[in-house]
């Protein structure tokens, strides 16, 4: 009998309540997406596993965040996009949007703490009086948009948001609150590499 016990591999905790599909079974479309972020990032973000329990909706909800997150043009910057996507998952509570989508925060903006900031009281947060006002009107939007008047489009507009910022504001708080409660319920755990992301500068 060797003196060296053969020890088990670490069970890993499950990614989502739903069954995930393995990726080779997955249908090539969604593989090839699925592979394309993986050979990006050097590992696979669970929430492309996790939802592709339905494809049809999978395609869906890709290709509504991809013209909403990566959309070019008009003055929201990327970061920007992300620092909403942060400050509204918090107040959903949503686990999953806030460390995957503040490590990408993290890393567009180049400051290791303000996703961190944002997530807690994006109110306190280090960021300039125009992100301050258009993350008061997404959280305004997540939480009371039936409130929303002429004065808070009035508000952003003094920080030089057009009409179509505007409305990727809003559409991004609205889009996320569907990602978040869907993956609330599911149970969708983030990938660890999440965590360290943007945390620590490169070395060069």
């Amino acid at each position: 009998m060797s003196d060296n016990p053969v020890t088990a591999p670490p069970i890993r905790p499950a990614i989502s309540r739903y069954p995930v599909p393995e990726l080779a079974d997955l249908p090539d479309d969604l593989k090839a997406r699925i592979l394309e972020v993986q050979a990006k990032a050097g590992f696979v973000p669970n929430v492309f596993l996790a939802l592709a329990h339905r494809p049809e909706e999978w395609r869906a909800f890709v290709a509504y965040h991809d013209a909403l997150m990566l959309k070019e043009g008009g003055s929201l910057s990327k970061g920007e996009r992300e620092m909403i996507v942060v400050a509204t998952s918090a107040l959903n509570h949503c686990l999953y949007c806030v460390v995957a989508h503040g490590a990408i925060l993290r890393i567009y903006e180049k400051k290791p703490l303000v996703a961190d900031q944002v997530a807690v009281n994006w109110r306190k947060a280090e960021i300039p009086p125009r992100q301050r006002a258009m993350l008061a009107f997404a959280v305004k939007v997540a939480q009371a948009s039936a409130e929303v008047g002429d004065a808070d489009i009035a508000a952003l507009k003094e920080h030089r948001f057009d009409d179509e910022d505007i409305w990727d504001i809003v559409a991004i708080t609205a889009f996320f609150g569907m990602s978040n409660r869907l993956a609330n319920v599911l149970g969708m755990r983030p990938n660890d590499e999440f965590y360290l992301m943007g945390r620590v500068p490169k070395a060069k």
